[in-house]
C-alpha cells in the first residue's frame, strides 16, 4: 500500500467529516535533504494532519516513529506498513534510533514525538532527548510542528468523534533549529519553540470554550493541569 494511498484516505475522511484543517509556515518545510519534524501528541490522529501538510510540500513523505506494539493491530500493522513507520520497541529502542539516523542522512523528513506519549494536559510535556541526538548525529535540523484540534476527534482515555463534526484543525510549522551545541541546549531549544509555537496557534486557532475537556486548564478548560497529568 502506498503512502499516496494513506494520504487519499486521510483527505476522504476530513471531506466526510467536514473537518477544516489550515496550515501556519508549511513552506519552512525543506524540500529536499533531511530533518527531524518535532511534533507535539494530542491525539490518535496528529500523524495524519502532519503527514497531509507535509505532504503538500513537494509531496515529501515522513518516516514516523511510533511504538512497536501498535502493530499487534492488524489494522494498524497495515496502516504503519504502508506510511513507512518506524517502529520503536521501548525496551531497546536502539535499532530505531539507528533506522532514524540513516534515513535522515539519506535525506528523509523524520517525525518524532518528542514527548514520548500523549499530553493529556494538552501542554507541551518535559521532552525527550532522541530528536536533539538524532539531529545531531545525522547532521540536519529539528523543525517545531504542532497539532492543535486534533484532540477534539480522537483524544486519550475520552470518547472519540469520528462523524461529521466539521472540527477545524490547524498545523504550524516552526523555524528550523540548527544541530548546533549539546543535547540538552536543543534539547531546551526546542521545548521552548514549541511551547511559543503552541501559544500562537491556541491563539490563532479561535475560541476555548470554557470548561470543554479539549481546552488546557491554562485556558479555562477542563483538562488536567500538567501537575494534574503527571500524578
Amino acid at each position: 500500500m502506498s503512502y499516496l494511498f494513506m494520504i487519499t484516505m486521510f483527505r476522504l475522511f476530513n471531506l466526510f467529516a467536514g473537518h477544516r484543517p489550515s496550515r501556519i509556515g508549511s513552506s519552512r518545510l525543506p524540500r529536499t535533504g533531511g530533518a527531524v519534524l518535532a511534533v507535539n501528541h494530542t491525539s490518535y490522529v496528529d500523524f495524519g494532519y502532519i503527514g497531509l501538510s507535509a505532504y503538500t510540500v513537494d509531496k515529501r513523505q515522513l518516516r514516523i516513529l511510533a511504538k512497536a506494539e501498535l502493530a499487534n493491530n492488524p489494522i494498524l500493522r497495515f496502516l504503519m506498513k504502508g506510511c513507512g513507520v518506524i517502529p520503536v520497541d521501548r525496551a531497546a529502542g536502539g535499532d530505531a534510533y539507528l533506522a532514524a539516523v540513516e534515513q535522515l542522512r539519506a535525506g528523509e523528513i523524520v517525525a518524532v514525538y518528542p514527548e514520548a506519549t500523549i499530553s493529556l494536559s494538552l501542554e507541551i510535556k518535559e521532552l525527550k532527548s532522541g530528536a536533539a541526538r538524532m539531529a545531531l548525529e545525522a547532521g540536519v535540523p529539528i523543525i517545531p510542528s504542532i497539532v492543535w484540534g486534533s484532540q477534539r476527534i480522537a483524544p486519550k482515555g475520552a470518547a472519540k468523534h469520528l462523524g461529521r463534526t466539521k472540527t477545524p484543525v490547524m498545523v504550524a510549522v516552526g523555524d528550523p533549529i540548527q544541530p548546533i551545541g549539546s543535547v540538552d541546549e536543543m534539547t531546551q531549544i526546542l521545548a521552548a519553540a514549541m511551547t511559543r509555537l503552541l501559544h500562537e496557534v491556541q491563539d490563532a486557532y479561535g475560541p476555548h470554550p470554557h470548561g470543554e475537556p479539549w481546552v488546557p486548564a491554562r485556558l479555562g478548560g477542563s483538562a488536567p493541569t500538567p501537575e494534574e497529568a503527571a500524578s
